[in-house]
């Protein structure tokens, strides 16, 4: 199939590309982008199917290099196809998920599972993440080298701290040799305790038990050490706490190998929305102070933190309909993570280029993985925005299984109306000019 993409404001980071140009795609691959470009005839059937962007964005496809799927073991709360219909409707051409499925992500089987489930929704481009340790218990290494083999791109025990330092250590060597990174979930356990909720002032008067931002500045500053004593990497997942930005900052600047990601409730809400004692609020980690969001804001701007991921975590109503004490950490994210940094756009926070790196380029040089770029002989993954599109967040249409959303009912500017995977149109948003 061909696909012309004419006349959009195309984006392109890793060519250096903002300006109003034509799109075609022949074979599932990039093959031109140029001003003008005549459509292809041929016989019938080998003409292109001419799309008009006019006034729209067309950028390399998102990718979310941080969500939970569910499956296998929770399939309740999501599935590897229902999370790929929300992938699509989010704008994301690829997710990487997260190993804490049941059983967990640590074996060839598994990885190898998930990419067969993938296949078959033939939707969405996932990336397993495997675990760093057996059954994320933190005692001993999977096998990393026959993980990759079996397709993981990456190794984290994302939803619990590789605590012991010596491990995280043999980790970062292990992955390091074989060009892969370790994604690091940073949190001292023995510091964050049973705690519900950032610790301070607004915890106090809820009667909360906080989590210090100590908690993960401690554990960002140790992995950055350790990957500056070894000489590897590492990717410090889900930034929250102004200490951490200024950590990662000091350390880049010092030549450390170290790369972060946010998530948007991090730069969007505050502790302060935590007075409602909605439990789709409970998020690990916390929702910080005003001055961790600027921070996290701040770190976006200036190139300090490298990605935007979702850390979609669905959940039903089994584990969020109850106490805010008791209730599961964590709130979907995929089908709202656009619209909302699209939001630090509107703001003048970023440019709408700084954001398609963010959400596109650097996930794919970060996981080594295809994507990020429409260079000819790409894969045509593309994501197509309307960024004057008004839209309000309806969680009862979204494809997700879960509804674990305190974004509910807001009303954003900006959204993807399609969505391009290798040359194939896989979600198209029912605007009539498209």
């Amino acid at each position: 199939m061909k696909l012309m993409l004419k006349g959009g404001r195309i984006i392109d980071p890793s060519q250096d590309i903002d300006e109003t140009m034509d799109l075609l795609i022949e074979g599932g691959v990039v093959s031109k982008i140029a001003k003008n470009i005549p459509a292809p005839r041929g016989k019938a059937g080998g003409g292109a199917v001419v799309l008009d962007m006019e006034g729209k964005i067309v950028a390399p496809g998102l990718i979310d290099m941080h969500t939970h799927l569910r499956e296998p073991g929770h399939e309740y709360k999501e599935t590897i196809l229902s999370g790929s219909l929300a992938a699509l409707a989010g704008g994301f051409t690829a997710i990487a998920c997260m190993a804490n499925t049941k059983p967990v992500n640590d074996s060839r089987s598994v990885t190898e599972f998930i990419l067969r489930q993938a296949a078959c929704a033939n939707l969405a481009r996932i990336y397993p993440v495997a675990a760093v340790s057996i059954n994320l218990e933190g005692g001993c290494l999977t096998e990393f080298a026959d993980l990759k083999d079996a397709g993981a791109v990456a190794f984290s025990d994302d939803g619990k701290p590789v605590a012991d330092s010596g491990l995280m250590r043999q980790a970062l060597e292990y992955a390091c040799s074989l060009s892969m990174p370790v994604l690091s979930h940073c949190e001292d356990r023995d510091l964050a305790g049973e705690g519900m909720m950032n610790e301070g002032f607004v915890s106090t008067e809820l009667g909360l038990t906080g989590i210090p931002s100590i908690s993960e500045d401690i554990m960002v500053s140790r992995d950055i050490e350790l990957a500056c004593y070894t000489g590897t990497s590492v990717h410090i997942a889900h930034v929250s706490t102004a200490g951490a930005v200024e950590l990662i900052r000091n350390a880049k600047a010092r030549g450390v190998k170290v790369t972060a990601e946010t998530a948007p409730h991090y730069f969007t809400l505050t502790d302060e929305a935590i007075r409602t004692y909605s439990t789709d609020l409970k998020v690990y980690p916390p929702l910080r102070g005003i001055e961790d969001r600027n921070a996290v804001r701040e770190g976006l701007r200036d190139g300090t933190i490298d990605s935007i991921a979702s850390d979609h975590a669905p959940h039903s109503s089994i584990e969020k309909d109850v106490e805010f004490a008791y209730a599961a950490p964590g709130l979907i994210g995929l089908e709202t993570s656009l619209g909302l940094s699209l939001a630090l756009v509107d703001k003048g926070i970023l440019t709408a280029r700084q954001l398609i790196a963010i959400m596109s380029m650097n996930p794919a040089r970060i996981l080594n993985v295809p994507g990020g770029s429409l260079r000819k002989g790409e894969l045509a993954d593309v994501t197509v925005i309307d960024m004057e599109r008004t839209w309000t967040v309806d969680m009862k249409t979204f494809r997700s299984q879960s509804r674990n959303c305190p974004f509910h009912g807001w009303a954003l500017k900006g959204k993807a109306v399609m969505t391009i995977v290798g040359g194939a149109i896989k979600y198209r948003d029912n605007d009539p000019h498209l």
